[in-house]
């Protein structure tokens, strides 16, 4: 009987995927290593100001160039001691002249709010004023073209003031806006009135009506009437007319009598150009002015150019 002959047969067993050798530490020392030069730049980029930014930016776009012209960028001296010279704690001289520096009490601090809100006010101030010179060049085509007004033209003028747009109806000797010593209106100035009305009422803008009158003394009376009380009952028989035409109850914001205390005529204090009615339509400004019980000097009324 032959003997059958031994077979050693070796399996390899596997067991996984063994030990790598920590190369995953590696990877994430270098990621580490990232996350912190990125937030390291993030807070030089936080702490230097744009003028050592642009010295930054030059230097790595042509390092000779900055270390010629020097700046907060790079050392204006010869030492390439970070303290500058031979004393390493020292603080006065280094790399960065001390005079370039800025300090930071020194920077401006620009309230961006601020600045938007006084531009937004300056447009809205230019656009108040292009629609008052456009209600200004609509009424003096109104008075050139309408044939009831154009006999009046040397009674109506026109005027724009730090308050607005100023419209003056003067009396003329021959042509009176009211009966002497009374608030009761003329028909002419009625008929002013009512082309006006409509104009005016376009805008949003609110509106001031001040009586004037000459120096003449009012008559001798017994109940105390004088020319302020004659003044301020034009002003507001003018205002109701106004109201009447189509001028909104809303847009009148107040109605002064101010006699005469401001004539129109300066050198002249009894001359009837004196006695006029002033319809002011009042700029943004001078408007918030009144609501805040700020109003403005009555002086202003006085016209600048000589009658």
């Amino acid at each position: 009987m032959a003997i059958q002959p031994i077979i050693i047969k070796k399996v390899k067993k596997n067991k996984g995927h063994g030990h790598h050798g920590g190369a995953w530490k590696l990877a994430y020392a270098d990621f580490v290593t990232a996350m912190m030069a990125f937030f390291l730049l993030m807070w030089l980029l936080g702490s230097t100001t744009e003028e050592q930014k642009r010295g930054i930016a030059e230097y790595f776009d042509n390092p000779y160039k900055a270390s010629l012209m020097g700046g907060d960028s790079v050392g204006n001296r010869t030492s390439v001691i970070q303290g500058g010279g031979t004393d390493l704690n020292s603080q006065e001289s280094g790399q960065v002249d001390k005079g370039q520096a800025p300090k930071i009490e020194d920077t401006p601090v620009i309230d961006f709010a601020e600045v938007a809100l006084k531009k937004a006010q300056e447009q809205a101030e230019k656009a108040d004023l292009e629609h008052l010179e456009n209600l200004k060049e609509k009424i003096e085509s109104m008075v050139e073209a309408s044939t009831a007004l154009r006999e009046f033209k040397d009674q109506i003028k026109l005027e724009t003031t730090s308050e607005g747009l100023r419209v003056l109806i003067i009396d003329s000797k021959n042509r009176p806006m009211f009966r002497i010593a009374s608030a009761q209106t003329a028909p002419h100035i009625r008929l002013i009135l009512k082309e006006l009305a409509p104009v005016i009422n376009e805008l949003p803008n609110k509106i001031s009506v001040h009586g004037h009158t000459d120096a003449l003394p009012f008559p001798a009376n017994q109940t105390g009437y004088t020319n302020w009380e004659l003044s301020s009952d034009r002003a507001n028989a003018a205002r109701q007319a106004l109201n009447a035409d189509g001028l909104a109850e809303g847009k009148v914001l107040r109605v002064i009598g101010l006699a005469s205390s401001i004539p129109y005529n300066t050198k002249d204090p009894f001359d009837p150009m004196n006695r006029r009615i002033s319809i002011i339509v009042m700029n943004k400004k001078t408007e918030e002015q009144v609501l805040q019980g700020m109003s403005s000097d009555p002086s202003k009324d006085i016209s600048v150019t000589p009658p």
